[in-house]
């Protein structure tokens, strides 16, 4: 039985809150660099150099790539030959989000009551996804999600009858309706099955794949493509202004399902779509 301490997550949070939000991943710069080839719009070509120039400076200055520093949403896989010491491990991440958010001077964009809006002042809580698996590490994922590409997010319980295109058509009315509110060019997670909770967890899950590794299912794989064609013929473009890339990737995770039920889930994220990891 291995053992890791929880001071050891606890720095491995602050440091992924810090990384996540300076640095762009390799697959969401790739795919920028890419899209301003291809983009048809002189306003958004312009557009989508001055993100790429912007998150440069972020990388290089270390401060965030966007204002909006997010929500702290944490995955963790903890193997279940992994025995954590020193503390409780749900406090650790959490000092972990206040640690970083503090050292690195991120916003702090929580309210501790949805209705009486008192700010937390420290960015927690963090909302927290545990998963057991094999072995003996601890994987943790951070990603920070802005409220604004967040707000434009939707749930629809289908029926099974409308099938793959009625899934596609509530995709591209969601798109569509976020209109310029979350920042495009954007990455769309879609979550398929499951019932009402878990649709949306396979959403917010599917935008932590990177956006160059498709979803080994061919018949999905195929849907992720086929969406963003539609999604990219939107006119939206680059913030919104115009322009062929309104989307870098559509990113769709499954889950079997209950046989009167077609839960689908859509978690819009902006151009800065962070999400970094660390195995302990």
């Amino acid at each position: 039985m291995r053992e890791v301490h929880v001071k050891e997550i606890e720095q491995a949070v602050s440091k992924l809150c810090m990384e996540a939000n300076f640095h762009l991943s390799k697959d969401i710069k790739e795919s920028l660099e890419k899209s301003r080839e291809e983009e048809i719009s002189p306003l958004g070509e312009n557009i989508l150099e001055d993100i790429i120039e912007n998150a440069n400076i972020a990388s290089k200055k270390e401060i965030p790539i966007c204002q909006d520093t997010g929500t702290a949403v944490v995955f963790i896989e903890i193997g279940q030959d992994v025995h954590i010491i020193g503390g409780d491990l749900e406090e650790a991440i959490q000092n972990g989000i206040r640690k970083g958010y503090s050292e690195g001077f991120l916003r702090k964009s929580i309210v501790e009551d949805p209705l009486i809006r008192v700010n937390t002042k420290d960015n927690t809580p963090g909302i927290i996804h545990y998963l057991i698996v094999k072995g003996d590490k601890i994987k943790i994922t951070l990603a920070p999600k802005g409220g604004g590409s967040e707000n434009m997010s939707a749930l629809k319980m289908l029926k099974p009858a409308d099938g793959v295109e009625g899934v596609e058509k509530f995709v591209l009315e969601t798109v569509d309706k976020a209109g310029p509110n979350a920042c495009p060019p954007l990455v769309v997670g879609v979550g398929i099955g499951g019932n009402f909770e878990m649709a949306a967890f396979l959403a917010k899950k599917a935008l932590i794949r990177p956006i160059d590794k498709s979803n080994p299912k061919k018949h999905i794989k195929e849907m992720e493509e086929r969406l963003l064609n539609k999604i990219n013929t939107l006119g939206i473009g680059p913030q919104g202004l115009g322009g062929k890339i309104t989307a870098l990737g559509v990113n769709i995770e499954v889950f079997p399902t209950h046989i009167a039920s077609l839960p689908v889930a859509v978690n819009i994220s902006c151009h800065v779509t962070r999400h970094k990891t660390i195995v302990l």
